[in-house]
């Protein structure tokens, strides 16, 4: 399986965004990769608190450390791009990065 690292927008509205970041997850498992996506895991009750700035900040280090072992940064842009997406894309591991969208119910 291709190990790719998922981002789409988080902060905002959070309720919106983490539904739109699980059809993401779902459209990376169908296309038959094993996704990561980190704005998802680091953001439950009782790990990290996003609107801490240093929490935050530790939840996008950590995210982007995957780096290292991914085989792909994807970005799902339906509802535009936030600004912790555009730091993400930003220094990145990968030649080029690589934009989808869902279409349908998520066109922004």
């Amino acid at each position: 399986m291709r190990l790719v690292i998922l981002e789409s927008p988080y902060a905002g509205d959070v309720e919106r965004n983490v539904a739109y970041a699980r059809a993401c997850l779902a459209d990376s498992l169908a296309r038959g990769e094993a996704p990561i996506a980190s704005h998802l895991l680091y953001t439950q009750p009782g790990v990290l608190n996003d609107e801490s700035a240093d929490e935050r900040a530790l939840g996008i280090a950590a995210g982007l450390a995957w780096k290292s072992v991914a085989d792909a940064q994807v970005f799902y842009v339906d509802l535009g791009w936030s600004k912790g997406m555009s730091a993400a894309a930003g220094g990145r591991a990968f030649e080029t990065i690589e934009c989808r969208r869902l279409g349908g119910e998520w066109t922004a």
